[in-house]
C-alpha cells in the first residue's frame, strides 16, 4: 500500500469502527483458507463483516474512535467482526471457536461496553432479537389462552354431560 491508500484505508476503518454497534477481536492463526471462508460465509448471512486486519494500521484507525480501548488486543494474526447485532456475532464466533480451536476470541466492544472473553461468551448466551420477540409473544398469548379455556370449560362439561345422558 502506498501512503494515499493507507490514509484511505485508515479513514474507511475508522468510520466502520464508529458506525458499528459491536466489534469482536479474534486471533485466527492455524485456520485454513476454507475454514476462514466458512466463517466469513456464516457471518455474511447475518450482515456481519469479518476482516483480517493489519495491526499497526488498525491501531491508527481506532485511535479516535469509541474502540480505542481495544488497541492492546491488536497483536499477532488478528481479525475483527463488525456488526450491528452483537449477540449474533458473538454466537457465531463462540460456536465456531468451539468447532475450531484455532480461532481465539480476545474481546470486543458492544455499544460503549468493553468485553473480555467471558463477556463475549455471556453475550453469546443471550437470546437473539427474534427469540426474544417469540418469548414475549408467547407470554402475551398465554393469559388469553388460559382465560379462553376457563370460559369454555363449563360449556364443554355441560356438552359432555348431555351427551352421556342421551346415550342412556
Amino acid at each position: 500500500m502506498n501512503k494515499e491508500q493507507k490514509k484511505q484505508y485508515i479513514n474507511e476503518m475508522s468510520s466502520q469502527f464508529n458506525s458499528t454497534e459491536a466489534v469482536i477481536v479474534t486471533h485466527y492463526q492455524g485456520l485454513t483458507v476454507s475454514q476462514l471462508d466458512d466463517l466469513r460465509g456464516r457471518m455474511r448471512e447475518h450482515g456481519i463483516k469479518f476482516k483480517i486486519t493489519n495491526n499497526r494500521i488498525t491501531k491508527l484507525a481506532i485511535e479516535k474512535t469509541k474502540c480505542k480501548d481495544l488497541s492492546n488486543l491488536f497483536t499477532g494474526p488478528t481479525a475483527v467482526a463488525l456488526s450491528e447485532d452483537a449477540i449474533t456475532s458473538a454466537k457465531i464466533l463462540t460456536k465456531f471457536s468451539k468447532e475450531n480451536e484455532n480461532l481465539k476470541i480476545l474481546g470486543g466492544i458492544m455499544g460503549t461496553d468493553i468485553l473480555d472473553l467471558a463477556g463475549v461468551k455471556n453475550v453469546a448466551t443471550l437470546p437473539s432479537l427474534e427469540e426474544a420477540r417469540g418469548k414475549i409473544v408467547g407470554i402475551l398469548r398465554s393469559p388469553a389462552q388460559k382465560i379462553a379455556s376457563i370460559l369454555l370449560a363449563p360449556a364443554s362439561k355441560i356438552a359432555i354431560l348431555a351427551l352421556e345422558k342421551s346415550k342412556k
